[in-house]
């Protein structure tokens, strides 16, 4: 009965004349206003149906109306000493039961009419920049998301929120002033290189048991915070740094060819994410022996420099550039650039299988136009000059090798086969010694 009590007050405090239509001092117009039927008390009764509490959400009361002129710091402190009262009954009240239910309902309603007296009324800029993040003002109101400071939800009804166009950074407008964190965008340009170490934990006391992002205490016994480790720093974040996200590790996959998603800190989520397709990885010089280990590297790593040699046929062919012939590979450029260079994604990719299924068609499409639709691209193919006999050859036929020095074509049985040096060389050699008797 107090908690009724006191709530039958609360409901004649000054949010009451907002919900009836009246000014603090009295019906407006000076009228009496019409006779409406009683509401229902705060908790009393259930409800039979759920519809009847999704309308109660946002039919039943004006939730979202901003009153007007300056509130007195009662209403806020009184909406506070009502929460808290609800929380307390709805872990009293039977679990799932109706009135459990709605007891959550009104929870909600509370804590939206708290959260609109506390939002600043003034206009917001549209753009702000903050520890190099460009915030853009967000204009959608039915999106529902999580401010990724405070970690509570943003309600775009009736809260001002942001996004970081570099790295989507979800922020409240009160919370802005509160970030620590600059932009990750900004790492990713100066600094665009992977750890590489698996899980280089320091250890808590090397933190002062403190969030590594925000400073706040922490522990791994969740006093006075839990303290989550990020797989990918390993460092130690609190929970609001660090939601229990999932991410692949690079450092995993170069070492380990392990794929399996592990925990990682907001901000390396975010880094990850942006460092995805970027080809930063060197895995010749990183982890040589993967290639002894991974059967798909080396098939890759053929179809790659195969591409790389069909790739002067192309930039000199009218046909395949008017054709674009290249552009199929526009979403991996350093595709046509080098054959050692690797995104984590592409190595994603090929431990699914699905690089190698999309390399190896446009491989097929570039030889076919190369040997059989282009007239051009064939004049410039090779005739084996160590047995003179056979079909015209390409550099990038499986049975064919190419000299190192002049870039001629040969069979490769003939080519190995061979104890002289390469025709093409002798020729060349022979040229060069006569050009120079002349001049003498």
């Amino acid at each position: 009965m107090e908690y009724d009590e006191r709530l039958a007050q609360f409901r004649q405090t000054r949010l009451n004349p907002f919900d009836r239509g009246e000014d603090e001092d009295g019906p407006r117009g000076g009228q009496t206003p019409p006779q409406k039927e009683a509401r229902p008390e705060l908790f009393s009764g259930t409800r039979n149906s759920s519809l009847d509490r999704t309308m109660d959400l946002g039919l039943a009361e004006d939730h979202f109306s901003r009153p007007n002129g300056s509130l007195a710091e009662s209403d806020i402190e009184n909406l506070k000493i009502a929460i808290e009262e609800c929380k307390k009954l709805i872990l009293e009240l039977p679990e799932h039961s109706e009135r459990q239910k709605d007891t959550v309902v009104k929870l909600i309603h509370l804590r939206l009419k708290l959260q609109e007296l506390k939002d600043p009324e003034e206009d917001e800029p549209n753009l702000r920049i903050v520890l190099e993040h460009r915030f853009s003002k967000e204009k959608s109101k039915s999106v529902k998301q999580t401010c990724d400071k405070c970690s509570t939800i943003i309600w775009g009804l009736i809260q001002t929120w942001y996004t970081c166009t570099g790295c989507y950074y979800r922020c409240h407008s009160k919370c802005m002033n509160l970030i620590t964190k600059p932009c990750v965008r900004s790492k990713v340009s100066h600094q665009s290189e992977y750890e590489l170490s698996i899980c280089p934990e320091i250890g808590l006391d090397r933190q002062d048991y403190r969030c590594a992002e925000c400073r706040t205490p922490i522990s791994l016994r969740g006093v006075p915070s839990e303290a989550r480790q990020c797989d990918y720093v390993g460092q130690y974040y609190c929970s609001t740094c660090h939601w229990n996200d999932t991410a692949i590790i690079p450092a995993r996959v170069i070492h380990n060819w392990e794929f399996e998603p592990r925990k990682v800190c907001r901000s390396s989520l975010r880094y990850l994410a942006l460092m995805m397709s970027r080809p930063v990885l060197k895995l010749k010089e990183i982890n040589p022996l993967l290639f002894n280990f991974v059967e798909e590297l080396v098939e890759i790593r053929k179809l790659r420099q195969d591409i790389l040699l069909m790739k002067p046929y192309f930039i000199t062919c009218k046909e395949a550039m008017e054709a674009r012939l290249l552009l199929q590979l526009q979403d991996r450029q350093h595709f046509v650039e080098n054959d050692d260079m690797y995104s984590l994604q592409d190595l994603i990719d090929i431990s699914s299988g699905r690089l190698s299924c999309s390399l190896t068609e446009i491989h097929t499409t570039f030889a076919k136009h190369i040997k059989l639709d282009c007239e051009r691209c064939q004049a410039k193919g090779f005739v084996c000059e160590l047995c003179k006999e056979g079909d015209i050859l390409f550099p990038f036929d499986s049975h064919t090798s190419v000299c190192h020095e002049c870039s001629a074509v040969f069979h490769r049985d003939c080519y190995y086969d061979n104890s002289t040096t390469c025709p093409r060389c002798a020729r060349m050699t022979e040229r060069k010694q006569d050009d120079d008797g002349k001049d003498s």
